[in-house]
């Protein structure tokens, strides 16, 4: 690793030197042009030297030989070349050449324009400067064309490279040293292990992380999600796209994000995500971030409530057979009396009695399921002492669409009302299911002790509880179904108090009804002679 980040250093030194140079030779050119047709207007705008051009013939010791050398020599160009509008050289270095056509195209300078450039000349290569020559009426009567060696300007790069290459040194030198420190650190960071047992070590916790059937959530410093095993987005319902996410923007405000960003603190955390019943427990990190654990414990609450309910049914019916044991004693004291015409009413009061709760409850709640569970819950109900009543108000067509979800709600709500109810005096719980258009309004309503206003939103929240979980089970799970399913619904579970005490559990569902159909009865007319036949 030392070895690559040296290498990485020194590549990086050559290019930027590389880099350096390149606008730097740019540059020096671009001054000695420029310095060239500096030279060349100061010469041009002598007016003597446009008179001799026209009045004085192109000899070696003419008046403009003369004047171009003496300004080539205090400049330092290397030439100073005067050419009348043919192109003629009146002036050169070397005194052979006067005479003669220049080598170099003039027609730009004798069109009266300027020119910078960098070409190739009977000297050599040189960066050149040229003007035209203009007489006192300002017309072109020739051009100046001014040289500077480009050996000189090559010559002040190569002086310049030495100095580039020692600060290139020194930073390959302090990038050796950093690499050195880093590696150094790397190294007691990965407690001395070689690329490969680091890679080994990944993919065993790849493998591991993915195998194991508890979901794992890992966090940065920031709070965001950087790791979601399989069995994780399995339990939170979301996929590989919220890596990189904070836990509400993934999940959307709630306790589970909450638990998972630490704002709820604690151990075997309760918390419902979706339909599942999940235990969650957090542990920081030395890097500043966290590592969370979810357990499903959905299946288990199920069970328990089962349990739960399987043992309210065995006391209920324990409590019909002893109450059917009195009534046969009755009866068999009845008979032994001879009074029969008693036996006989006193049999079909207690019959009637349950039949008239049944058609009672069955004639308001059509569906099953949801008639079946409140009928039973009217004998558990009984059992505790407490006075189960559906409201007359009580109307709802068979027309749900979810009624295992309405059944969930109901349940819920009525076994927290007989826990509060249960015990004082008058107990009643009363439940009032109505239906306008497709929403649906459930109330259930109790004598108990009533929710204080402060509680009235934390009742709703998961592992909230004020009752004793028993062994198999946790509490606080109930009420924060009931809002779950409410929400996906589109509706919402709030509470408040009852008229005269208690609690009031208010569900509005404003999708749980199908819409209505329309009935052919009402729209088609009926023929008179088919009515009387088919009486």
């Amino acid at each position: 690793m030392l070895l690559m980040q040296v290498a990485i250093a020194a590549g990086v030194a050559v290019l930027a030197t590389g880099l350096f140079l390149a606008p730097l030779g740019d540059q020096l050119d671009d001054q000695a042009m420029r310095r060239a047709l500096a030279i060349a207007q100061a010469t041009a705008q002598q007016p003597q030297i446009a008179r001799d051009l026209r009045t004085t013939p192109a000899t070696a010791h003419g008046p403009v030989q003369r004047e171009a050398e003496r300004v080539r020599k205090a400049t330092g160009a290397e030439y100073v070349v005067v050419l009348d509008r043919r192109g003629v050289r009146w002036s050169h270095t070397d005194p052979r050449r006067i005479g003669e056509p220049v080598s170099t195209d003039p027609g730009e300078a004798l069109a009266g324009h300027e020119v910078m450039e960098i070409d190739d000349g009977t000297l050599g290569r040189s960066a050149r400067g040229k003007v035209p020559l203009r007489d006192a009426d300002g017309a072109v009567v020739g051009a100046v064309s001014v040289g500077i060696a480009y050996d000189s300007v090559r010559a002040r790069l190569i002086h310049a490279i030495p100095g580039l290459f020692a600060y290139a040194g020194g930073a390959l030198a302090v990038g050796a040293l950093a690499a050195w420190l880093i590696s150094r650190r790397v190294q007691r960071q990965t407690r001395d292990l070689a690329f490969s047992d680091i890679a080994a070590l990944l993919a065993e916790r790849e493998a591991m992380l993915h195998g194991i059937r508890e979901g794992v959530v890992a966090l940065d410093r920031s709070g965001r999600i950087r790791l979601l095993n399989d069995e994780a987005q399995r339990l939170l319902g979301i996929g590989g796209e919220a890596v990189g996410r904070s836990p509400a923007e993934a999940l959307g405000a709630g306790r589970t994000a909450d638990v998972l960003a630490g704002r709820v603190t604690g151990t075997d955390l309760l918390t419902v995500c979706g339909q599942r019943v999940l235990i969650a427990n957090r542990m920081p990190t030395d890097d500043g971030g966290a590592v969370a654990t979810l357990r499903d414990r959905t299946e288990l609450e199920q069970l328990g409530r089962e349990l739960d309910s399987t043992r309210g049914l065995i006391d209920a019916l324990r409590a019909q057979d002893h109450e059917h044991a009195n009534r046969m004693h009755t009866l068999l004291g009845l008979l032994e009396l001879e009074m029969y015409d008693d036996a006989v009413e006193y049999v079909g009061e207690v019959v009637g009695d349950h039949r008239a709760t049944a058609e009672q409850i069955t004639e308001r709640i059509p569906d099953p399921l949801l008639a079946a569970l409140l009928v039973g819950k009217t004998t558990v109900a009984a059992e505790r002492g407490v006075a189960l009543w559906v409201s007359d108000r009580t109307r709802l067509p068979d027309r749900l669409v979810d009624p295992q979800g309405l059944v969930t709600i109901v349940g819920n709500l009525v076994d927290n009302a007989l826990d509060a109810a249960a015990g004082t005096t008058h107990a009643r719980v009363e439940v009032e299911l109505r239906a306008e258009g497709r929403t649906a309004t459930l109330k259930v309503r109790d004598t108990g002790p009533g929710v204080p206003p402060e509680h009235r939103e934390a009742v709703f929240t998961e592992g909230w509880s004020t009752k004793e979980a028993p062994a198999h089970r946790r509490r606080g799970i109930g009420l924060s179904l009931v809002r779950r399913l409410a929400e996906r619904q589109g509706g919402s579970a709030t509470v408040g108090a009852a008229y005269g005490g208690g609690a009031e559990f208010t569900v509005v569902l404003p999708e749980a009804l199908a819409p209505a159909e329309l009935e052919p009865a009402l729209t088609a007319p009926v023929d008179p002679a088919v009515e009387k036949e088919a009486r």
